[in-house]
């Protein structure tokens, strides 16, 4: 079963419209980088005030980490994004606050079912 991550970041409210923008649409290069990286069924969410809220799909988390600290586009992306986030140490893609699953309803559907 693929890992299911969901991350929480904060976006200066005086930058969100630009920030916005800035992902309608994400470079080509870097949705290239992004499913090459393993990730999938990828999308982020704004919850108000700044906030968003992202979930992605990948079968080996680490290894899309990995991919993605290596790649010299997702690198140049991040150095451009970096100044939009509040009190975001490093990269956003390497230390995003990642939240643990607690349900699943294929999952648990599929045990229940066995």
């Amino acid at each position: 079963m693929p890992q299911r991550i969901a991350f929480r970041l904060y976006v200066k409210p005086d930058m969100l419209d630009e920030y916005m923008r800035r992902h309608d649409p994400v470079w080509p290069e870097m949705l290239e980088e992004i499913a090459a990286s393993g990730r999938r069924n990828y999308s982020i969410f704004h919850v108000g005030g700044g906030e968003l809220v992202g979930f992605y799909e990948t079968d080996d988390d680490a290894a899309s980490q990995a991919y993605l600290a290596k790649s010299e586009v997702a690198a140049k992306w991040e150095a451009d994004m970096g100044r939009f986030f509040v009190a975001q140490e490093g990269r956003a893609d390497q230390n995003a606050e990642i939240f643990p699953e607690v349900f699943n309803l294929e999952a648990q559907l599929a045990a229940a079912r066995s």
